[in-house]
């Protein structure tokens, strides 16, 4: 990934915070002499090890777990706030006519080595943990024992684990930073009116 030093994003702290807000990753993998790629919500650990641990879960008909066996190097993706920036929220766009459409973006690359875990054991806690995780905003949370025992055990039986041991975290945080204070500011307050709210606060300088 293309990282010009002023977008380079560093601070475990907010590559973390990325990871746990946005966890659907992209799962990048190589085998075969083919790319291919897989979408798949991941639950982070960042006490394991020392940049962390993903696990997550995939359809034992999905091919990925026996073409890509444990030790495969991987890369996950996990995409931020982002948005399209109109050159006409920069004041000095009006003075000086003299800049272009952009987008800004958070994007963090995990790296790891991935483990192929094919037990009950470990696809229930998986199962558990995202159900967790998820169902933690509802008014009712779900939870597996709301279901019968032998359902839940027979789709349990159709999943295959995932874990993956993360060896770097490359992050690039793209939001105008290059930018003067007053178009950075103009921005975000654009942003702010469409309702990005998330990418305006992340644009705004720190106070």
């Amino acid at each position: 990934m293309y990282i010009p030093a002023h977008f380079a994003e560093n601070r475990p702290e907010q590559l973390q915070r990325v990871i746990r807000e946005h966890p659907l990753g992209t799962l990048v993998t190589h085998a075969d002499g083919q790319l291919d790629a897989d979408h798949l919500p991941f639950d982070f650990d960042p006490a394991v090890g020392e940049h962390g641990q993903l696990i997550a879960h995939v359809a034992r008909a999905n091919p990925v777990w026996q073409r890509c066996p444990t030790g495969t190097p991987v890369m996950v993706i996990f995409r931020g706030a982002e948005s399209y920036i109109s050159p006409n929220w920069y004041p000095s766009k009006h003075e000086t006519h003299r800049l272009v459409p952009t987008w800004n973006y958070e994007v963090v690359h995990a790296h790891g080595v991935m483990t192929i875990r094919d037990d009950e054991k470990f696809v229930r806690r998986v199962v558990a943990l995202l159900t967790r995780q998820h169902e933690a905003t509802e008014p009712k949370p779900w939870k597996m024992g709301d279901s019968a025992p032998d359902f839940i055990n027979g789709m349990l039986q159709n999943i295959v684990g995932i874990e993956i041991a993360i060896t770097s975290l490359v992050g690039k945080a793209k939001l105008s930073q290059n930018r003067e204070t007053r178009d950075l500011a103009g921005a975000a307050d654009a942003l702010q009116a469409r309702g990005e709210t998330e990418l305006a606060e992340l644009m705004r300088p720190a106070k």
